[in-house]
């Protein structure tokens, strides 16, 4: 059986209230598609950074996520059927 490995590198960035987060993923080394996620703090709510880097990590892979079933589904449309 032949394995595969797929990587994903987590970039979070923070500036004020704003945290930015990058999900990329890697297969062979090489870069295959990211995902992006945006988080905002309330002006009201405290500051607990974690939060921040949850909600726009959790988006960046839910992101990843949506454009990999987008390559799957384009795929599938192209090679299905008979050839």
């Amino acid at each position: 059986m032949k394995a595969k490995e797929w990587s994903v590198e987590l970039y979070i960035t923070e500036d004020g209230m704003d945290t930015v987060a990058q999900a990329i993923l890697f297969s062979g080394g090489e870069r295959k598609s990211t995902g992006r996620g945006h988080a905002r703090r309330n002006p009201v709510d405290r500051e607990v950074p974690e939060i921040g880097d949850e909600l726009a990590v959790s988006r960046a892979l839910a992101d990843l996520a949506d454009r990999l079933q987008g390559v799957a589904s384009k795929d599938i449309a192209q090679f299905a059927g008979p050839s």
